[in-house]
């Protein structure tokens, strides 16, 4: 199952099919604590138990409220996380992970290793970045 960009990729950007299965497994485990995460903040959310002891105090009031947006801005980027996780499985079973959604060339397994949901190469991050 080796990805599209094998057709201008050397050597060392094309995937076996054993390291993409370990790809597909690191997600796939990355996916399991995220929905873990998730389901747990949005209960601890749900039950207004973010931050236990907070008075009635307006310092334990502002507290509570900072507490309440940090959990709330920690599940939203999780959910982005799953997200991107599930893109990155889509693109493994697809053919084309590894692949510069940008400009086709090969992503670079190094990139990919240290951040497998990445979808641009180095080059076009960096062009993305600057805009």
């Amino acid at each position: 199952m080796a990805t599209r960009a094998a057709r201008t990729a050397t050597s060392d950007d094309i995937w076996s099919d054993e390291e993409l299965a370990e790809v597909r497994e690191r997600l796939l485990h990355e996916i399991e604590e995220l929905r873990a995460d998730i389901t747990r903040a949005e209960a601890q959310l749900a039950s207004g138990d973010v931050s236990q002891g907070a008075g009635d105090d307006p310092a334990d009031a502002g507290a509570k409220t900072y507490e309440r947006e940090r959990e709330i801005a920690l599940t939203l980027n999780a959910r982005d996380l799953l997200a991107q996780n599930e893109r990155a499985i889509a693109r493994v079973d697809a053919g084309t992970y590894g692949e510069c959604e940008s400009c086709h060339k090969p992503i670079g397994k190094e990139r990919l290793r240290a951040f497998p949901r990445a979808t641009l190469c180095v080059a076009c991050k960096q062009r993305e970045e600057r805009r």
